[in-house]
């Protein structure tokens, strides 16, 4: 990978995928080290198992792998192949990485927490998932602090359950125990195969101009029949109500980020800011050319999700993609940079 403390780039633009190799559901976040770090699901590389991949970058475009954020499984978890959607975030020196994980009991997916003192880990689990249930309802963990309120808030959800948000407690590892789950948005239903919002999950909140938008995705993810896109809704509030794009244009196929002939199933996006304010969507998709590898979770059909950057814009009030509302394949101009701590 090329050296990311180059401070002259070769050209200005780049072109989609920023990682060509299986990235699946990217959180990208700047630290206050200046780098930005990328963390990505469970995957198998060069026949090595990584739990949690973690990569960094000075210009969002060009990336140095940094191997295992996570290279201990939670000891209630020690057997799984099933780690995924991590998100991390940065308070006072400390990292909280918040991912989902298969128990050994195998009795559902369960919401995690671990810890770390530099933002490429090693993070360490707390012991203890934070939260289980049946199914698939409590994955896709997204951490958020309102600035409005001074709340900590976790996102997350949920299979064929609805999205849903509570409250952290001050220490960020566990909930406000006074604190209510909200739920935020349900699933359509199935019915419809061409809806996107039959299934929902992948969470992730910005504040913009005083509107809280919600980020989110899709259907089928994975596999021959990958069906998935970025949905989007909004809110004056951190905890909603929120309003579909679909709702507001009564247009229930109505969405940020569906595939084209180049790419397939993008979605489980985050936002990132670079250094002229602007932002921009990261999230994986399947490369048409090269859609599978040697993958260790056969339910995700073996599906290669590399990872793609495209520019976002807020016009009349919701955010779109300036290329249209699919992902690029085409050179766009790059994000602003500065320059990281050496």
């Amino acid at each position: 990978m090329p050296d990311a403390t180059t401070s002259a780039m070769p050209t200005a633009t780049y072109t989609n995928p920023i990682w060509n190799d299986d990235f699946p559901d990217p959180t990208i976040i700047r630290s206050t080290d200046g780098w930005y770090y990328a963390y990505g699901t469970q995957t198998k590389r060069q026949g090595a198992i990584i739990n949690i991949q973690v990569a960094r970058s000075a210009n969002l475009v060009q990336w140095e792998y940094l191997g295992d954020a996570l290279p201990v499984k939670p000891i209630w978890a020690s057997n799984t192949q099933k780690l995924w959607a991590p998100h991390v975030s940065e308070h006072q020196g400390r990292y909280y990485l918040y991912y989902s994980a298969l128990p050994d009991a195998d009795e559902g997916l369960c919401l995690a927490v671990a810890t770390a003192d530099a933002p490429a880990g090693p993070f360490t689990d707390i012991g203890a998932p934070l939260l289980c249930g049946s199914g698939f309802l409590n994955i896709d963990p997204m951490a958020f602090d309102d600035p409005a309120t001074g709340k900590r808030l976790l996102y997350w959800g949920s299979g064929f359950g609805p999205l849903m948000v509570r409250e952290l407690a001050e220490d960020r590892i566990s909930f406000n125990p006074d604190a209510e789950t909200h739920i935020l948005i349900q699933p359509a239903g199935a019915g419809d195969p061409k809806r996107y919002d039959q299934l929902i999950e992948g969470s992730w909140v910005v504040l913009r101009d005083g509107w809280y938008y919600l980020f989110y995705s899709g259907n089928n993810c994975c596999g021959d029949d990958a069906h998935y896109g970025v949905l989007v809704a909004r809110s004056r509030a951190a905890t909603g109500p929120f309003e579909t794009l679909a709702e507001t244009t009564e247009n229930p196929y109505a969405m940020l980020l569906e595939g084209n002939e180049h790419w397939l199933a993008p979605g489980h996006n985050c936002v990132v800011t670079d250094a002229a304010d602007q932002d921009w969507l990261a999230y994986h998709a399947i490369d048409v050319r090269q859609p599978k590898f040697d993958a260790i979770d056969p339910d995700q059909g073996f599906s290669r999700r590399v990872m793609l950057l495209d520019r976002l814009e807020y016009v009349a009030g919701w955010p779109r993609l300036v290329t249209g509302g699919t992902p690029s394949w085409e050179a766009q101009e790059r994000p602003a940079t500065r320059q990281p701590k050496i």
